[in-house]
């Protein structure tokens, strides 16, 4: 009796709108793209070397998330970056974010754990480095604790989110002082989460969003 073949099936390649959707979607959050920029769907293309339909369709799903508004035979343009949002934006995050962290303690498998703590260990030579530099380092690592919840729906409500308080960062991002020590706040976080901490890590987190929400105050 033959034995049974167990076959690897690889992960499925983005489809082209979901890395339109990527693409425009770091752009946005980062304010490389400028709040109240017209969205050059030619541009993109042209960039991605794709047509416009999954363009258009990664800019339907960036509509919901409120990182673009579009407007009837005028086009589609980047939100503005409202400060007015920032305590509805903190409120979710002081809810969902520590739950989150306290979950991704307790889930997380070992090759999830084997990435934080690989990413944690690059920490050390991100002092260095500027603030921009820095707030795609605290998105990447956000996305990797979010990751590792294993759940879908919590997952992208969490992305939402940090993407809206991203683009607030940005526009502080000239005065901003202390962002080294505010992504280093991250180390001992993952060490939480690594270790299996659940109750170190929503304690942590909790610290970590507050404390984003008061720097910004600070320079309002």
């Amino acid at each position: 009796m033959s034995t049974p073949v167990n076959h690897v099936i690889p992960a499925a390649a983005p489809s082209l709108a979901e890395r339109a959707y990527e693409f425009l979607r770091d752009r946005l959050v980062m304010l490389d793209i400028k709040p109240g920029d017209p969205i050059n769907e030619e541009w993109a293309g042209g960039v991605l070397e794709m047509g416009r339909t999954p363009i258009r369709e990664a800019l339907k799903r960036l509509e919901t998330e409120r990182l673009v508004v579009a407007y009837p035979r005028r086009g589609t343009f980047a939100t503005d970056v409202n400060i007015s949002d920032l305590a509805h934006i903190s409120e979710v995050r002081r809810t969902l974010e520590p739950k989150a962290a306290a979950s991704a303690a307790t889930r997380a498998t070992d090759a999830d754990r084997a990435r934080l703590a690989e990413l944690r260990d690059q920490l050390d030579s991100a002092a260095q480095k500027e603030n921009a530099d820095l707030l795609r380092i605290d998105l990447e690592l956000h996305r990797a604790i979010y990751q590792c919840v294993h759940n879908p729906f919590l997952e992208d409500t969490l992305i939402h989110y940090d993407n809206l308080a991203t683009r607030i960062w940005c526009v502080f991002l000239p005065r901003l002082r202390g962002m080294a020590g505010h992504v280093d706040e991250h180390s001992p976080l993952l060490t939480a989460i690594v270790e299996g901490d659940a109750d170190k890590a929503s304690e942590l987190t909790l610290d970590h969003v507050t404390g984003f929400e008061k720097a910004i105050r600070a320079l309002i």
